[in-house]
């Protein structure tokens, strides 16, 4: 692997720890601010919200093909670890925590679409690979608060607040000095509809709205993780169930690893396909093994966390090998912006439906993505 690509996957790794850091210390925020038991939806849809603005922003004005994009890394980086360590105000209201988390989402629009463009910029012919090393950093790094929640259990949850920011600055640091990518074409023309000129190509379209069926299930499946392992007796101990939230969260990291490899011998489309119609399965097959006993509901999961993502890296191969080359970079960030969007929509819809079906069945609704994205991808024996 290229020195570059090695330094891109540690600072995504570092800098998207920012992302579930919320999410990982839930019980203590709500215990310490006497919120409601339903802020774990709204904390995971303000991030996504304020990730879906700074992506619209970012595209809008094409700033990743605009600027050096490894200085655009940077800057969201050190700003992202900035707000992320709102969380640690002892005094603070639950609109504060939530403005707070919006602009951590915000300047992760700078992180992970970004990251994606420079690792474009340095890899063109195995970029399937390069992807498949990037997005399991993406994956480790939104699992680590969950370990290092485990891991500080009997100290203040703030800890898991100072570390992540932590190592946001450092991921920043280490991008700061990385030069551009020899394949970086930039662009100073200001277009308006640059960001949607991907969308004229067929192949695109194909990829792209694979992806938003994917990401329909991908972030409300992450997000409730917890929620559905506290369903077993075992995961009455706290540390146990942010022990097993990691470990089914992070496994993805090596299904993307492993994807990306893949996609070096096989058509890129064709294992995307194969991922997403088996992680449709787990979907709509959850409500008989998460009643079952603990070995088998763990394996389950286990597996579920790897069909989950394994195609994450395929098709952002796809969006970025089928989008204009000028505006690749605003290209990127637009389709993460509308997939983002859609995660909205499914953690949502299953905070309210939590209300009215029973928990066993409720996760069977994130079958809609993975359906609808089998559909837009369709069988292709083309790459």
């Amino acid at each position: 692997m290229k020195k570059a690509l090695v330094i891109i996957v540690f600072a995504q790794f570092f800098c998207t720890s920012l992302w579930f850091a919320g999410n990982a210390i839930i019980n203590d925020l709500i215990n310490s601010h006497h919120l409601s038991n339903s802020f774990l939806t709204d904390l995971t849809s303000i991030v996504q919200f304020g990730f879906i603005a700074g992506t619209f922003l970012f595209a809008f004005f094409s700033i990743p093909d605009k600027f050096s994009p490894s200085k655009v890394f940077a800057l969201s980086a050190f700003l992202a670890a900035l707000f992320n360590l709102g969380m640690a105000i002892n005094v603070i209201t639950e609109t504060n925590l939530l403005i707070f988390r919006f602009f951590t989402g915000f300047f992760l629009a700078g992180i992970y679409p970004v990251g994606m463009k420079i690792a474009a910029d340095y890899e063109e012919k195995k970029l399937g690979k390069a992807l498949g090393f990037l997005v399991g950093a993406l994956v480790l790094g939104t699992a680590f608060p969950h370990l290092l929640k485990s891991f500080t259990a009997q100290f203040p949850y703030k800890n898991v607040i100072y570390g992540t920011s932590t190592l946001a600055i450092i991921g920043g640091s280490l991008i700061y000095f990385l030069p551009d990518g020899p394949f970086r074409k930039p662009n100073i023309n200001f277009k308006f509809n640059a960001i949607f000129e991907g969308f004229k190509n067929k192949e695109f379209r194909k990829a792209a709205f694979g992806y938003f069926g994917h990401m329909w299930e991908l972030y409300a499946f992450w997000a409730f993780v917890p929620v559905i392992l506290a369903k077993n007796s075992v995961f009455l101990n706290s540390n146990y169930l942010s022990i097993w939230s990691f470990v089914i969260i992070a496994v993805g990291s090596l299904a993307c690893v492993f994807s990306g490899l893949l996609s070096q011998k096989y058509p890129t489309k064709k294992i995307a396909f194969i991922a997403l119609f088996l992680s449709g399965i787990c979907c709509l097959l959850s409500p008989i093994f998460i009643q079952q006993s603990f070995w088998i509901f763990i394996s389950f999961m286990v597996f579920w966390g790897v069909m989950v993502v394994a195609d994450s890296p395929l098709f952002s191969t796809l969006v970025a090998q089928n989008a204009p080359q000028e505006n690749r970079g605003a290209t990127l960030t637009i389709v993460n912006c509308i997939g983002f969007s859609i995660t909205i929509v499914s953690i949502q819809l299953l905070k309210i439906m939590m209300e009215n079906l029973g928990a066993n069945y409720l996760y069977m609704f994130l079958g809609i993505g993975p359906i609808l994205g089998l559909i837009a991808l369709g069988w292709s024996k083309s790459e």
